[in-house]
């Protein structure tokens, strides 16, 4: 199979991007061929089940690890999410959703929610990340249909402008606090089914969360998290902050651009 249009550079009208600047999010239709996806979706997943460690049944787990199988960097042990994730299709869109000339990889991310797997909490990906800016954006890609039932991925639209609970990792505690904050906020709860080849992209500080797979199939989603061109390394003040530095910009020291061997510029 071709994967040419991989790497073609999509046409992302300007009522887009106002809408991603204005919620935070942006869900883009039929942006990557289903062909690409039953492709490349059978190998990221068997790479999935290669590298995963969690052995535990679901019902002996806390929240945090019933919420899904998180594989991260699979673009550096499997070629074809190498090849996946150096797709500039992607890489342009969130370039021009970012308002910017060139974006990096900061890393992938596998996500797989098990049949019968739980909620995933309210959160922000940006409180893990030690950066410089909020030029940030993750595209989140389903890699099969995924309904309602299945546990897609639900913005609170405009909730990137909001402070309160940037410092709370995922958690029940996040769940309980943000879920008031959006609502007494009256931040909408964007949630929508995804048709195979939907793409959302997300900024780092939009607050978002999951229902339960309450299907028998698991959810396969695969994510790559870009950063614009020039974004520096923030001086780490939590745990995870030195966790990501280590894993996804060795070398790299505070204050200093971020572009390691990891970070390659993608579009």
């Amino acid at each position: 199979m071709s994967t040419a249009t991989l790497n073609a550079v999509p046409e992302i009208s300007e009522s887009v991007v106002v809408a991603y600047q204005r919620d935070g999010f942006v869900r883009i239709k039929a942006l990557l061929h289903p062909e690409l996806l039953e492709y490349f979706g059978p190998q990221i997943s068997a790479e999935v089940v290669k590298r995963n460690t969690q052995t535990e049944p679901l019902d002996q787990r806390d929240t945090y690890h019933k919420a899904f199988l998180q594989i991260t960097n699979l673009w550096r042990t499997n070629d074809a999410a190498k090849e996946f994730v150096f797709g500039k299709r992607l890489a342009s869109a969130a370039a021009r959703l970012l308002g910017v000339e060139r974006v990096r990889l900061y890393h992938d991310q596998a996500l797989y929610k098990e049949p019968g797997g739980g909620m995933t909490p309210w959160h922000c990906d940006q409180f893990y990340w030690p950066l410089d800016s909020d030029r940030t954006i993750t595209a989140w890609v389903p890699l099969q249909a995924t309904p309602i039932l299945m546990g897609p991925i639900a913005f609170a639209a405009g909730s990137h402008s909001m402070t309160f609970g940037r410092d709370l990792e995922i958690s029940d505690e996040s769940e309980r606090s943000l879920r008031d904050a959006i609502t007494k906020k009256r931040y909408r709860e964007d949630v929508a089914p995804f048709e195979f080849g939907d793409v959302s992209f997300h900024s780092g500080w939009t607050f978002h969360h999951t229902g339960p797979n309450c299907t028998d199939r698991p959810r396969a989603v695969m994510t790559v998290i870009y950063m614009a061109d020039g974004i520096r390394l923030s001086e780490p003040t939590r745990k995870q902050h030195y966790a990501d530095w280590e894993a996804f910009m060795p070398g790299v020291k505070p204050g200093e651009v971020v572009c390691s061997e990891l970070n390659p510029i993608l579009n």
